[in-house]
Order: structure tokens, then sequence, then C-alpha cells
């Protein structure tokens, strides 16, 4: 049989020092990139607002194609709001979109309603509003039905109590995309409309803290038109605007702040309950029919002392007074008592002895 192998040598020697060859040259640019001032090829996207180009794979999938907003200022001091969102989805699909929309800043609480939302695409657009600690998360799509691809959705609210009155003037600062999105935004635009004449408007585009100024697109007597492109996630466009005193009805602002009103008999009421928790562990516990009693009456209190200024004034003006305290400690004496009767007998016990 004829010797192939020193054949098959030299070729196969060749192929490798080949491929080890292509492997370690260093990669050349493509034809027409050429490195753009910086370091940064032409034809990739130009850094955001943060200066950070957003991850390949980011950029590539889910993402905000576009973001119109209209601010309008009604002469009754509230805050219309239109936002036009032409959303990119995954190919895996998503049940739709969802806008958080601050309501608290500090102890200063914001009047958010009349939430409305629609699609130009067809996709869901059912708006669906819940109050957090400090946002207004609404809500628009499905839960039942998937979209893919690129759906536009157009939701609107009012803002009240948005204006803060000074002594020479009204002045509003609202950040008009808000820095919740998690995904990059391609292209951003922002309209302030007035009923009076606008002399004072800004914006600045960027992270909480940011000061990057917008682009202005068109300014009109009554309308400034702001424009930013290449929103990192997370970054917003906050618009500042400034009218004459009385050129609007401004209402006060709302301060709502959590408050601890307890005094040392509350107090001293809630330590014992917290002892008494060791002492209904011990054998015999009371009854289970009084640590069910116990629940109902401090949940009686609790909702005596907290339940009218919450329903007026939201989670955020519950305060801890004597009498939630006290509810606080019954509950807390309930709860030991029946988890006490829960808990398996003791061995040896007045409960573990057989009946004579």
């Amino acid at each position: 049989m004829p010797d192939v192998r020193g054949r098959d040598r030299r070729p196969a020697i060749f192929a490798g020092v080949l491929l080890l060859t292509l492997v370690l040259m260093p990669s050349a640019p493509a034809a027409g990139a050429e490195p753009a001032p910086g370091g940064t090829p032409a034809g990739r996207p130009a850094p955001g607002v943060s200066g950070a180009v957003p991850p390949p794979a980011q950029a590539a999938g889910e993402g905000i194609a576009t973001y119109d907003v209209v601010l309008t200022i009604g002469v009754d001091g509230v805050l219309y709001v239109r936002e036009t969102i032409t959303y990119d989805f995954d190919r895996s699909g998503e049940h739709g979109i969802v806008r958080r929309v601050p309501f608290r800043r500090g102890d200063r609480v914001f009047e958010v309603r009349n939430v409305r939302a629609s699609s130009s695409t067809g996709a869901p657009a059912r708006a669906r509003m819940t109050r957090f600690l400090r946002d207004v998360r609404i809500s628009v799509g499905d839960r039942r039905r998937e979209v893919r691809g690129r759906q536009a959705y157009v939701i609107e609210y009012e803002v009240g109590r948005a204006f803060t009155p000074r002594p020479d003037h009204d002045e509003l600062v609202w950040d008009a995309i808000g820095t919740a999105w998690s995904v990059p935004i391609g292209s951003a635009a922002v309209r302030v409309e007035a009923p009076v004449p606008l002399r004072y408007a800004t914006c600045r585009a960027g992270a909480p803290g940011a000061t990057v100024r917008c682009p202005r697109d068109r300014d009109g007597p009554y309308a400034v038109d702001f424009i930013q492109n290449a929103l990192a996630p997370h970054e917003g466009m906050k618009i500042g605007v400034r009218l004459p005193k009385h050129a609007i009805a401004v209402a006060p602002p709302r301060y709502v702040p959590p408050r601890w009103t307890g005094g040392w008999p509350g107090t001293a009421v809630l330590a014992a309950a917290l002892g008494a928790v060791a002492l209904a562990a011990r054998r015999p516990a009371p009854r289970r029919r009084a640590g069910a009693a116990l629940i109902a009456a401090g949940a009686l209190l609790v909702a005596a002392d907290a339940g009218g200024e919450v329903a007026a004034s939201g989670p955020w003006a519950f305060s801890l007074g004597d009498r939630c305290l006290a509810g606080l400690a019954l509950l807390i004496a309930g709860a030991g008592i029946v988890c006490a009767h829960r808990a398996p007998p003791v061995p040896g016990g007045a409960e573990g002895r057989a009946p004579r």
C-alpha cells in the first residue's frame, strides 16, 4: 500500500499556518468606515447624553424609536400632557408598555388624573393606573395578548398643582419623559404650549442632575419645541417654564409629609405588646378567640386613626398617632396568640397530658 502521509503533511502544515495568521492579524476597518474624531468609526451611532454608546445587542433589540411629548399649559393651571411613543418590541413579545409618572417629589404631591391611551398601529391600548409610593404606574396593553415589532401608543393625562408660585412669577419644572425607561430612546421631542407668550423656557437632558442643554427646533410666541437624540436608558428631558404672575390660575402646592404624632402612651403600649408576644408563646396560651378579637380591635383602631387621612390625601398622609400605635399593639398581641396555637404542643406540658 503506498505511503500517503508524506503527501498530506505539507498541505496540512501550510493550511494551519495560514489559519493562525488570519486569526492573529489585527482586523482592518471596513471599507468606507474611516475613524471619526475621537476614535468613533463613521457609521456608528453617536454617544448619547451620558457619553456612552448603547451595547449592540440593546441597540438592535428593544427600544423607543421616537418619543414626542406635548405639554399644554391651561389657563386653569393644569398641565395637559400628550405623549406619542413609538416602541420597538423584542422578538419574544411583550404585553405592552409601562409609563411611570412621578406624583410625589419629597413631601410635595401632584395630582395625576384622567389617564387615557390609544394606539395608531392597532396594538391593545387599555390603560390601567396604579399608584405606588412615589410614582403613578400607567400600564398600556393587554395581559392576555402579546405584541411584537414596532407599535405606536398615545398616552394622555392631566397634572394638577404642578406650578410653584414665586414672588414675581409662577414656575413649572417637569420631566417630560422621565428617567424610568430602561431602554434607549432614538429621538425625543418636547413641545411646550402656553396661553401667554413664553419668554422663559429651558430644557436639560440626561440623567438626574445633568446640565446638557436641549437644542431648540422651532420657537414661536406661544410654543417652544425642544429636541434630543440618542438618549441612553434612564435619561430624560427636564423642562423649566416661568410665567408672569396672574397669567394663569395657579393652585397652591400640596404638601403631605408622613408624620409621627404618637406620644409616650402609644409608644409604651406598643413596647408592651412586643413583650407580650414572648409570654403568649408559653403554655397555656390564651384562647385563640381572644387573639382573633385582639386582631379585630387593633384593625379597627388603625382604620379609625389613619383611614380618613389616607382616603382624603393618599397613603403618604398616613400618620402614626397614639390610637394607631395602640391598634398595632393589639394586632401584634393577637397575632402572637394565634401563632402560639398553631405551634406544636410542648411534650409533657399541660396540653400534652391525656384526659383522665
